[in-house]
């Protein structure tokens, strides 16, 4: 094989593999927030519920004023009845104090609905709860695991990003240009192998002549259909004589 082919191909592989790591990479803040938004929902339904719980007991204290106020104004009219000699404001007092009675009752009902909400709520809160930890738990385990999977893929992009200096300037100027060129409009495989008489990139039938000087392995051969960079080698040539 030719060496420039030879040099082309462990760069094309080094550029895939830069390609996947920065692909890696650019996954790895999504996650990130993705597992903090997680757990922030678990915390908004936490606070949500313990506000819901805040909220039942402010009711019922409501409640419970409004009992104490019509329990005094019951007192209220009873000293009134005490103090009248008059039938008719008698039974008007009573009529309120009646009033008053039933609306202690329909609250009271109030409260007994509040404190099975309370109940309710309250047993909310304590699955919120459970939900919240167990999602911060696991947000910290993998937000962990994704930080060092972070520094990892950094160290060997580095690693394979100066590594990938060093082939590129192996290769000759005018080859990697056409090899970059090539990279920049037809993704990431450019120097493609001739299997059967078709290139390895479009897929189209080869001429003859092109077939040849791949085979001879003296210069840099490109497809007639889509410009790629050709390469023969042996197991292809044993393929394409089957």
């Amino acid at each position: 094989m030719l060496d420039t082919i030879e040099k082309l191909l462990i760069l094309q592989d080094r550029d895939r593999r830069i390609r996947r790591l920065n692909g890696e990479l650019a996954h790895i803040e999504p996650e990130r927030q993705g597992l903090k938004s997680r757990a922030a929902g678990a915390q908004t339904a936490l606070d949500t519920a313990k506000t819901r719980v805040k909220q039942i007991e402010s009711d019922r204290k409501n409640l419970e004023l409004e009992v104490e106020a019509k329990k005094q104004l019951i007192s209220k009219y009873a000293n009134q009845q005490l103090q009248t000699r008059k039938n008719e404001e008698y039974r008007a007092l009573a009529h309120e104090i009646d009033m008053c009675k039933d609306d202690i009752f329909k609250i009271e009902n109030q409260e007994i609905e509040l404190m099975e909400q309370a109940e309710q709520a309250q047993h909310e809160v304590l699955r919120a709860t459970q939900a919240t930890n167990e999602a911060r738990k696991l947000m910290d385990e993998q937000l962990a695991q994704l930080g060092g999977r972070e520094q990892s893929l950094k160290k060997e992009l580095a690693e394979l990003s100066a590594n990938r200096q060093e082939l590129a300037a192996a290769v000759d100027e005018s080859s990697r240009a056409r090899y970059e060129r090539l990279v920049r409009n037809k993704g990431e495989t450019v120097v493609v192998g001739v299997q059967h008489g078709v290139c390895g990139g479009c897929h189209m039938r080869l001429p003859a002549q092109i077939l040849v000087s791949c085979q001879a392995q003296q210069e840099l051969v490109t497809c007639t259909n889509c410009g790629r960079i050709l390469y023969y080698s042996h197991d292809m040539d044993l393929a394409v004589a089957e």
